[in-house]
């Protein structure tokens, strides 16, 4: 049977979808990214894959989050992010911002971790092949790495551009004061950071308090915020016990222990804020981090269309007010996990 061929939805950016600037850049980017880190492997059925990654499209997403090890396994989102592109949307490649990172261990030996030139320029290779792509948009350092000179690091980055292989570099994860030698040594180089990627939710509020989001801001670079949703904490999926396909009852990256009754009841109160306005949970969450100023995009990531469309709908309402802030605020800080 041959497959039919995907046209876009010709209302692609009349969906509903908005753009805002990365820092100081000419760059604009979808308010919400599609995330690839946990759905989109070898264990994920290709038809979802590729049904999600078209319905994005259609309602506006442009933005692609990607990671050399990325999966599960290794590699595999890439790889189903290169089929499903290959057979979709090579026409659409200009209308595409794909992101990829390298900086965790991805292969055995010496070489296959970490922020090295040899890793960072043999990840970035084997990361366009598996994607099928001729370029990345944004290449990131995918975490600080505290052995590796950090001129090193930059250096590689810088170099990829000049390449060709990346048009923009960005960072992931990386301390306040390594942060700004790199932005300083990047824009020296003429390869400004175009992005910052970091966790910012509800109950991980760390790049407010240690100011990274300041400091990102300040140097004119877009901030992107990955787990909005705290694992799915801050969604209504565990307010009635602990689904069995959940990742607390897997035990991956959240323990069913976390799930306590004091938790559930401060979740259950900050969803009652979120039945107030109007939204599901997930949808607050997402529009309390759209709502912070120099954030550029949220990381998505979802399972099927339906969260994905549910997600969408965050950006309708990113205002606050007062109460609601504060009330947030006094809830959050009392959940510890």
């Amino acid at each position: 049977m041959i497959e039919e061929i995907y046209k876009a939805d010709s209302n692609r950016y009349e969906s509903g979808m908005q753009y805002r600037r990365s820092g100081r850049s000419g760059i604009l980017l979808s308010e919400l990214s599609l995330g690839f880190w946990h759905n989109f492997g070898e264990t994920a059925p290709l038809e979802r894959s590729k049904e999600i990654m078209r319905f994005a499209f259609d309602h506006g997403i442009t933005s692609f989050d990607l990671a050399n090890n990325y999966g599960p396994g290794y590699g595999t989102a890439e790889e189903t992010f290169g089929f499903v592109y290959d057979k979709s949307f090579r026409p659409y490649r200009d209308e595409m911002f794909v992101a990829s990172k390298a900086g965790y261990d991805m292969w055995p030996g010496p070489y296959g971790n970490w922020g090295s030139r040899k890793y960072l320029m043999a990840s970035i290779d084997q990361s366009l092949k598996r994607t099928k792509l001729d370029y990345f948009d944004v290449f990131y350092s995918h975490r600080y790495d505290p052995e590796t000179p950090l001129e090193e690091t930059l250096q590689a980055l810088v170099d990829i551009v000049r390449m060709g292989k990346a048009l923009y570099v960005g960072i992931s994860r990386w301390p306040v004061e390594a942060s700004s030698f790199a932005f300083d040594y990047l824009k020296r180089h003429d390869t400004p950071c175009l992005l910052f990627q970091d966790r910012l939710n509800m109950i991980d509020r760390r790049v407010e308090e240690d100011g990274t989001l300041d400091n990102v801001r300040e140097n004119g670079s877009g901030f992107i915020a990955f787990s909005p949703l705290a694992q799915g904490i801050l969604t209504a999926r565990y307010l009635h016990g602990i689904p069995s396909d959940s990742r607390a009852m897997q035990q991956r990256f959240l323990k069913s222990s976390q799930i306590s009754d004091d938790l559930v009841s401060k979740v259950s109160a900050l969803n009652d804020i979120a039945d107030g306005r109007g939204q599901t949970l997930a949808q607050m969450a997402l529009s309390w981090v759209l709502a912070h100023e120099g954030v550029t995009s949220v990381i998505v990531g979802c399972s099927s269309t339906a969260q994905l469309a549910d997600s969408m709908k965050a950006v309708e309402s990113k205002t606050f007010s007062d109460e609601e802030l504060r009330r947030i605020e006094t809830i959050s800080a009392q959940i510890k996990l």
